[in-house]
C-alpha cells in the first residue's frame, strides 16, 4: 500500500477528545462559579456585625421616674408606659425560625407570648398599635391584643389579621391617616410612610387570615410611621427603613425610633435622603435605632444584628453617628429588654 507522508490520516477519535475537553473545562468553570457562590452565600448567612461594637450607645436606664418609660423587645416592637397606662408598637415576641419563615407556615406561640407579656410587665395595655403587616410586625398582634382586652390599630390588612384570630370588631380600629386616638395621655396619630424597598410581598391582606400561615401571606397593606404625643414630648416610631417624601413637613418631634432593617445595603444616597426625611425635616434630637436585629433568633438570648448576606449594621452606624455628630442628634441602639426615657435628649 502507498502511503503519502504529507498526507494526515483522519482520525475520528481525536475530534472527541477535543469536545469532550471543552465540556470538561466548562463544568470544572461552571462547579468554581457555583462552589464560590456558594461559599459567599454561607460566609453571608453566618456572618454579621459584631454587635458589642455599639455597647457604648445602649440608652441609659433612668435612675428616676420617666415621664414615658420606653421598653425595647425586638424589632419594632416597643412598650410606651407612662405608669397608667401603656401602648404597645406591633407586639412580636414568637420570631419564626428561618426554616419555617421560608420553607413552611409561620403561626403564633401561645406560651411563649404569654411569657413575654409577663416579661415585660404588660399589665395595663390600652392598644397594640401595628405600623405595618408584614409578619415581622403583626403576626403576634391579635393575640397579644385578646391575652390583655387591648383594642389592635393598623391599617385594612392589620384588620383582616385581626379578624382572622377572631377579635371582635369592637376591638379592631382602622383611623384614617392624621386621625388622631387617645388612649390615657397618650395622642396616637398614624403618618403616611413607606417600607424599605425589598421586594417582599406589597399588596393588601384582602380577607380574614387565620393561622398558621405562609409567612408572605402576611402582605404589607399600608406602611404607617406612629407620632405618640404625651405631656408636650413627642415621639416618632418609623419601623420600616422607608419613608414618604414630606410627610412630616411641619411635625416636631423629640426622639425618633428609626427602623434601619436592609438599610445598610442601599447607599449613601438613600441613607442620606432617610436621615432628610426621618431626622431632619422633624427636628429630632435623638435617635433610638430598632429593627436593627435577626427577628429569626429567640427574644430571650442577646439580639444579634442580620446576617451580611441581608444587611450590614456597621455601614449603617457609621453613617447614623456620622450624620448625628454634625448635627448634634444623639444615636443610641438598645438591646431586648432595655428600658429607658422614651423622650430623653
Amino acid at each position: 500500500m502507498l502511503q503519502c507522508r504529507r498526507c494526515t490520516l483522519y482520525r475520528p477519535g481525536r475530534h472527541l477528545d477535543e469536545g469532550s475537553m471543552k465540556v470538561r473545562r466548562i463544568l470544572a468553570g461552571l462547579a468554581l462559579v457555583v462552589a464560590a457562590a456558594g461559599a459567599w452565600v454561607y460566609w453571608g448567612l453566618t456572618h454579621q456585625a459584631d454587635i458589642s461594637a455599639y455597647a457604648g450607645l445602649a440608652p441609659r436606664t433612668p435612675t428616676q421616674p420617666a415621664p414615658v418609660r420606653a421598653t425595647f423587645l425586638g424589632v419594632s416592637t416597643i412598650l410606651f408606659d407612662d405608669g397608667e397606662t401603656q401602648v404597645l408598637i406591633d407586639g412580636f415576641f414568637t420570631r419564626p425560625k428561618l426554616r419555617q419563615v421560608f420553607g413552611g407556615r409561620v403561626s403564633s406561640d401561645p406560651g411563649l407570648v404569654a411569657a413575654s407579656i409577663a416579661r415585660a410587665r404588660i399589665t395595663r395595655l390600652a392598644a397594640v398599635v401595628v405600623t405595618h403587616s408584614h409578619y415581622d410586625h403583626a403576626l403576634d398582634s391579635a393575640l397579644v391584643a385578646h391575652s390583655t382586652g387591648a383594642v389592635i390599630v393598623g391599617s385594612a390588612s392589620t384588620a383582616n389579621i385581626a379578624r382572622g384570630s377572631d377579635l371582635p370588631e369592637d376591638k379592631i380600629l382602622t383611623p384614617r391617616t392624621g386621625e388622631a386616638m387617645t388612649f390615657g395621655q397618650f395622642r396616637v396619630t398614624l403618618l403616611p410612610s413607606g417600607h424599605v424597598p425589598t421586594g417582599y410581598p406589597n399588596g393588601a391582606i384582602e380577607a380574614p387570615l387565620r393561622q398558621p400561615a405562609r409567612a408572605d401571606a402576611y402582605k404589607l397593606g399600608e406602611a404607617f410611621a406612629v407620632l405618640i404625643e404625651h405631656g408636650g414630648r413627642s415621639l416618632l416610631v418609623n419601623a420600616s427603613a422607608g419613608f414618604q417624601p414630606g410627610a412630616l413637613m411641619g411635625r416636631v418631634v423629640d426622639t425618633v425610633f428609626l427602623g434601619v432593617g436592609q438599610l445598610g445595603k442601599k447607599g449613601d444616597s438613600y441613607m442620606q435622603a432617610y436621615w432628610h426625611e426621618l431626622v431632619e425635616a422633624p427636628r429630632a434630637k435623638h435617635v433610638v435605632v430598632i429593627h436593627w436585629d435577626n427577628f429569626t433568633l429567640p427574644l430571650d438570648e442577646p439580639l444579634r444584628p442580620l446576617p451580611a448576606l441581608f444587611d450590614d449594621l456597621d455601614a449603617t452606624m457609621g453613617s447614623l453617628t456620622s450624620k448625628g455628630r454634625e448635627a448634634h442628634v444623639k444615636v443610641t441602639l438598645p438591646q431586648a429588654w432595655q428600658e429607658f426615657d422614651a423622650a430623653a435628649p
